[in-house]
């Protein structure tokens, strides 16, 4: 069956980005950090599963999940929502709900740092990792960062060292429960190990670069690499 075979494709796909960005991605301050280095990680509570103090420096944990968005929640319905993964890349796709639906599913707890200081912990979440679709997409050996555009026309930028790591998800499901639409609903993108404005609620379309270009928040004045553990909010 044609499914089997794509998953086959992604797996090894898979392995070949893992080999490809595994020494960039141990770079990275959320894993360097917690290792013996020039940089300390700031925070308190017991270590993460990364090594990292659990609540990143001025944080607060919530129970609660606060409401941000740029004053617009565009209501998708599942058989009009599609995902298009384009730029530099060899086999740019467009998804649909059901092809979507059927790449590999994910179940995985992480926290969720806001850089306005609230912090939700232990968030149980299920989606399909970045790294499957970028497997599937097969970025070429150009490509450093990728941009990500909401239907409410937000835009954030990332590198692929950090969009990689295996707790990068594109979500559908949050505390056991479809991802409501005021939280980015049907389907939006998590970065646990970064602030969380750079993963786009209501996602639509994510462009692979050959270079950095700014989002929406950064253009205007937010960090362009958003360290929770650094304090690195603004630039």
């Amino acid at each position: 069956m044609e499914t089997n075979d794509k998953l086959d494709r992604i797996v090894e796909a898979r392995m070949k980005l893992k080999r490809r960005f595994e020494d960039k991605i141990a770079q990275t301050p959320s894993v360097a950090d917690s290792l013996e280095g020039p940089f300390k990680p700031r925070g308190k509570g017991p270590a993460n599963r990364h090594g990292m103090p659990q609540v990143p420096i001025g944080q607060t944990v919530t129970t609660k999940w606060p409401v941000l968005d740029l004053g617009y929640q565009p209501n998708i319905p599942l058989d009009k929502w599609q995902l298009n993964i384009d730029g530099d890349v060899n086999h740019p796709v467009r998804l649909k709900w059901t092809d979507f639906m059927e790449l590999p599913q994910v179940e995985d707890t992480s926290d969720f740092h806001c850089v306005t200081t609230w912090s939700r912990l232990d968030v149980p979440w299920v989606g399909v990792r970045f790294m499957d679709l970028a497997a599937l997409v097969d970025p070429k050996g150009s490509a450093t960062h990728v941009m990500c555009y909401g239907y409410d026309g937000y835009s954030t930028n990332i590198s692929l060292e950090e969009a990689l790591k295996p707790d990068v998800l594109l979500v559908h499901t949050a505390d056991g429960q479809p991802l409501s639409l005021e939280h980015g609903g049907p389907v939006r993108m998590i970065t646990p190990q970064l602030y969380a404005w750079k993963g786009s609620k209501w996602i639509k379309r994510i462009e692979f670069m050959n270079g950095n270009r700014l989002g929406f928040w950064e253009e205007r004045g937010y960090s362009d690499t958003a360290y929770p553990w650094r304090n690195d909010r603004y630039s």
